[in-house]
């Protein structure tokens, strides 16, 4: 069953995502289009709507019964940020995918289409093929960057690979007394979301719900793990790793307050390294940062390059622009109160909070 638009350019409509077989389409278009990202996946965009109370959605074109046009997407809603369709939501990438014989423009246009038919008064697209800047559409370029570099050989030249000063704080804390861990189960996951609800809380930010991360590490099967660093049996810092066609890309990560005194997280990510290259690896992506933030600083110290991203949003007739943001001076103040909360105050209202952010 699908819903149709019909438009005067061509005609594009949603997939039945409760029919296991239209699934196993979106996977396989996405697995060989050259620019697809595991966000394109249904175990992406479907697992995390289903997880967060959002619904997802995949707009296609088809041609001779192939698909030539697929756009994953994830209607949020939110009572802080409003309604948002997201390609795709809670990523770092996404968005529109095409091969011969698709009709960009008309796809284009159903998506306005569907935006507002459902009320949404924002899209956002998170790469892939983007429109044109026009009266509805508004391009925002550098506002974040990548990180990805390839792998070196082995252990010892991934050391030497990373830049002097960075080079000396990861040999620190190889010396440390730090333990890692590598897995999938109950006792990684909650070990994972005890450190990265403390980071959060800690960065002023509201946590998404446990069952989101859950529902990505269930859905990628062995194609995601966790690994934890611990200090005398605690969990200190950790970081959920998709596998995507030969790239690592850490995801979620985060450490508790004693992790940079121990410099838990430089032994994070280098291990991270290693596991990577001995799962077969050949890249790691270290994902995206805000240009000049923190983290977009620590990345170049390990000797990435950042690459300027562009994204995409449209806004309806007379509507505001959406603003989640959390480095804009509007919501400032809410992030020093938020890092002032008791860490369980945090954690209980956080997940009803992130869920709508996308």
């Amino acid at each position: 069953m699908t819903a149709p638009f019909a438009l005067s350019t061509g005609e594009a409509h949603l997939v039945d995502l409760a029919d296991p077989g239209e699934v196993a389409r979106l996977e396989r278009f996405a697995a060989h289009h050259p620019r697809a990202t595991p966000f394109h996946r249904p175990a992406w965009f479907v697992s995390v709507a289903r997880a967060t109370g959002n619904r997802a959605m995949a707009l296609v074109q088809e041609r001779r019964g192939e698909i030539v046009a697929f756009l994953p997407l994830d209607m949020i809603h939110s009572p802080v940020f409003g309604r948002l369709l997201a390609s795709s939501g809670f990523a770092v990438g996404g968005g529109l995918l095409t091969g011969d014989g698709a009709d960009v423009p008309a796809l284009f246009a159903a998506l306005e289409e569907l935006a507002l038919r459902h009320s949404c008064p924002t899209i956002e697209l998170r790469g892939g093929l983007l429109p044109q800047e026009n009266a509805r559409w508004s391009l925002k370029t550098e506002s974040h960057c990548n990180f990805a570099r390839a792998l070196a050989a082995d252990d010892e030249a991934q050391l030497t690979s990373v830049p002097r000063k960075q080079r000396a704080e990861v040999r620190k804390a190889l010396a440390g007394d730090l333990e890692i861990e590598i897995g999938r189960s109950e006792r990684d996951r909650s070990a994972h979301y005890a450190v990265f609800a403390e980071s959060y809380r800690n960065l002023g930010t509201p946590v998404f719900p446990r069952a989101l991360l859950d529902a990505v590490l269930d859905a990628f099967g062995d194609d995601a793990d966790v690994l934890t660093v611990r200090h005398r049996q605690w969990p200190v810092a950790s970081v959920i790793t998709l596998y995507h066609r030969g790239a690592a890309m850490p995801y979620w990560g985060g450490g508790t307050r004693e992790a940079r005194q121990l410099r838990a997280n430089d032994r994070m990510y280098y291990e991270l390294m290693l596991h990577a290259r001995r799962r077969g690896c050949s890249t790691f992506d270290f994902g995206r940062s805000k240009t000049g933030s923190g983290a977009y600083h620590f990345k170049r110290n390990w000797g990435f390059d950042p690459e300027p991203l562009t994204y995409a949003t449209w806004t309806a007739p007379g509507a505001p622009r959406r603003e989640a943001d959390p480095t804009s001076s509007r919501l400032s103040l809410q992030i020093r109160l938020w890092q002032r909360l008791p860490l369980a105050v945090a954690n209980r209202l956080g997940p009803l909070i992130a869920r709508g952010i996308g």
